[in-house]
């Protein structure tokens, strides 16, 4: 499908960057940019979100490029996305939209499925709602109450049903985990969740430490359904189980984080947190805030924390290990393509693993409702020897 892609410069962040993840999330939705149109605004049109004039111009553009769909790098409301279809003559599609059907191309387990449709109907909602606001005054009267108000009442209604039905499902899942982290909890088994960017080489990295085969590829959210392992460090600490959670993006939309909260719950309630980073990248500072941010919504901030330098090789970086004032370690230099690094990041979750443990009471309560591991994914017997 052949797309163009708008974005408006209001000075906030890097717009670059911002321009160039967007393709990448155009293409890991299966569309192909074949333009992009950018402007500077000190805020956006509340008819147009560009403005009327480069409206035309996208029109324009579309005509020129035999455009399908035009793909906007910000969230527009109803009105905005209903008055540029009207102007364009092609499919508008928002930045929340776009990541939305992302999620739903991706999600592969039923809860993945869940929370990926509970997402969609929540946005879908306010939209249906907004789009019928003008049927909603045929109050009253024989012969004034038309079939639109009706319709917006039905559709409200089964949206509604829908959505608390998923609520239901969703929340029985979650029972469900809480009972395999109470299990785990009573093992005293330490659980690490990697959480980063997506596209920072998560994956690669879960499946070179753990040889789980996980679905990797150089797209935004080539995996969504969270995925446990068991890994061994050795006879001083045992087994750790290493969980590889769903990436992070800036402007995540926020149905998505409510709705995938069962599946980041795995980082909420891990003992340690590895950050993994695409060091290679020229705005990584910009995002490991922008996960830190979505680590703060969900609880997640206080959770120990160690920065994985990944991509060292195209960074041109040596691996190594960095420690803070304390002396506890807070970044590692890997490459999770080559392995360069690995058996240092191995070192520093055994150190993790090992501070925890010789930590009584307070904390040790809480390490038993930390993390959870889909039992089925977990191998019946531990790996005897390293990864």
């Amino acid at each position: 499908m052949r797309a163009a892609l708008v974005g408006i410069d209001f000075n906030v962040g890097d717009f670059k960057a911002s321009l160039e993840e967007l393709a990448l999330l155009a293409r890991s939705a299966g569309a192909e940019p074949v333009t992009t149109i950018t402007a500077k605004r000190n805020s956006p049109d509340p008819a147009y979100f560009v403005g009327s004039g480069k409206a035309d111009e996208i029109a324009q553009a579309c005509l020129a490029d035999k455009v399908e769909i035009v793909i906007f790098n910000h969230a527009l409301s109803p009105a905005q996305q209903r008055n540029l279809e009207r102007r364009l003559n092609v499919r508008v599609v928002d930045r929340t939209s776009l990541i939305l059907d992302i999620f739903a191309q991706r999600a592969q387990s039923h809860e993945g499925k869940l929370q990926v449709e509970l997402a969609q109907l929540q946005h879908l909602a306010t939209r249906l709602i907004r789009g019928w606001t003008h049927l909603e005054r045929q109050k009253g009267g024989i012969g004034l109450r038309g079939p639109g108000e009706t319709q917006l009442e039905t559709d409200r209604r089964l949206i509604g049903e829908r959505v608390k039905m998923l609520r239901t499902r969703l929340t029985k899942l979650r029972k469900q985990h809480e009972t395999q982290r109470r299990s785990r909890g009573r093992n005293q088994t330490f659980s690490v969740s990697l959480v980063g960017y997506t596209n920072a080489g998560k994956s690669t990295l879960f499946n070179t430490l753990t040889k789980a085969g996980v679905y990797v590829a150089n797209q935004l959210f080539a995996t969504l359904d969270t995925t446990s392992r068991r890994l061994y460090l050795g006879p001083d600490v045992g087994n750790v189980v290493v969980s590889d959670t769903v990436g992070f993006v800036r402007e995540l939309p926020h149905q998505l984080v409510a709705a995938f909260r069962a599946t980041l719950e795995e980082t909420i309630h891990a003992d340690l947190l590895l950050h993994v980073v695409d060091g290679a990248s020229p705005v990584r500072m910009e995002q490991i805030e922008q996960v830190n941010g979505v680590l703060r919504e969900i609880g997640a901030d206080h959770i120990p924390q160690i920065l994985v330098w990944n991509k060292i090789d195209a960074a041109g970086l040596e691996p190594g290990i960095e420690r803070d004032e304390y002396g506890k370690i807070s970044r590692v230099f890997i490459s999770a393509r080559s392995g360069a690094g690995l058996d240092l990041l191995r070192d520093a979750i055994a150190e993790a693993a090992g501070s925890r443990a010789a930590v009584p009471d307070a904390d040790e309560q809480e390490g038993e409702e930390a993390g959870f591991a889909h039992a089925d994914l977990l191998p019946a017997t531990p790996h005897p020897g390293p990864h």
